[in-house]
């Protein structure tokens, strides 16, 4: 059962670096976090959960205001179809990322510059390829919630790969999802899972599963000519914020295949000096060299020349090369 209750309240969260997957500024929502049924996402926490009863709050209109850019509008599930504040809140922040899902549904009007990214959750192929065909006139990718075993299964990601491609999706991306107990006995009892799958999702480390299975879709992306990651808006422009993007995700990958956890930790500290730096890198790089920036280390230095002027860095290329690997791979 789902009730829903009226709020005076916008909720949003501020970030002061940008972090994966969404790599806003601001991430902004008409709704509460838990919304679907029967295993809820919460986008903001990155977490699975379920409940037999939710009590979604929904923003009042008076409430629906500009927030800080780059955004992220949160107005996945059900909640959207129905009410479309989600779609009131991207009419006053236009060029933002608008978040919708299986259950949700596509703004009627898209301003220029959004980027619409779909969670194929739930994985509900009938659910999704309408909203796929709105979405497909527009700037949109597909993103996998990575949950064992409802989204890790081969068969369906190649599918899904190919229902995005097919329709011109600009980024086939996954999103790491922490899955509490309840998610996980849900999903339990609606898959019927065998001894050994059980066991895996309730005792073991699911954290290799996880990183294997968002490689692979990186893998897939790549190989369907789409990014491998959620599109940053306003991603042509050299500035602070998508200089640190750049190198967040660079040490991320990095940390997840356990490559260089020195050199990744220090780019990954790098990142977060690029986000609070006070003085745009582009006017330090037209007065000087990075390296002046004390507080970044050599890598990041070369990074971030080489990005400034080329547009892309061969380090960050050969880390996301690295990191594009099928699981099936020598199968």
């Amino acid at each position: 059962m789902i009730l829903y209750r009226k709020t005076a309240i916008l909720r949003s969260r501020r970030l002061p670096a940008p972090e994966p997957p969404w790599w806003s500024a601001t991430l902004v929502s008409p709704y509460s976090g838990r919304r679907g049924a029967s295993v809820s996402i919460d986008y903001f926490d990155m977490r699975a959960s379920w409940s037999d009863r939710l009590e979604v709050a929904v923003a009042d209109r008076a409430a629906i205001e500009k927030v800080g850019a780059p955004a992220l509008i949160d107005a996945s599930e059900f909640a959207e179809v129905v009410f479309r504040r989600g779609e009131e809140l991207l009419r006053v922040n236009p060029g933002a990322t608008y978040l919708t899902s299986s259950y949700g549904a596509v703004p009627s009007e898209v301003p220029e510059g959004t980027i619409i990214a779909i969670s194929a959750w739930p994985m509900d192929f009938a659910r999704l390829e309408p909203l796929v065909k709105a979405a497909s006139p527009h700037r949109w990718g597909l993103v996998v919630p990575v949950m064992f075993p409802a989204t890790t299964d081969l068969g369906s990601l190649a599918q899904l790969a190919t229902v995005a491609a097919v329709n011109r999706a600009s980024f086939f991306a996954a999103i790491a999802v922490e899955m509490d107990p309840t998610a996980k006995q849900a999903a339990a009892q609606a898959l019927s899972l065998d001894e050994d799958s059980y066991a895996t999702l309730f005792h073991a480390d699911l954290e290799p599963i996880h990183t294997a299975t968002e490689r692979h879709i990186a893998a897939l992306a790549h190989e369907h000519n789409m990014s491998d990651v959620v599109a940053v808006p306003n991603a042509d422009e050299k500035s602070n914020w998508n200089a640190s993007a750049l190198l967040t995700l660079t040490a991320s990958r990095m940390i997840a295949m356990e490559n260089d956890i020195e050199t990744a930790t220090s780019i990954a500290r790098s990142a977060r000096a690029v986000a609070e730096l006070n003085k745009p890198l582009v006017r330090v790089a037209e007065a000087a060299s990075l390296s002046i920036v004390e507080a970044l280390d050599e890598v990041s230095v070369d990074i971030l020349t080489e990005w400034l002027d080329t547009g892309t860095s061969w380090f960050v290329e050969r880390v996301n090369q690295e990191w594009r690997l099928r699981r099936d791979a020598g199968v």
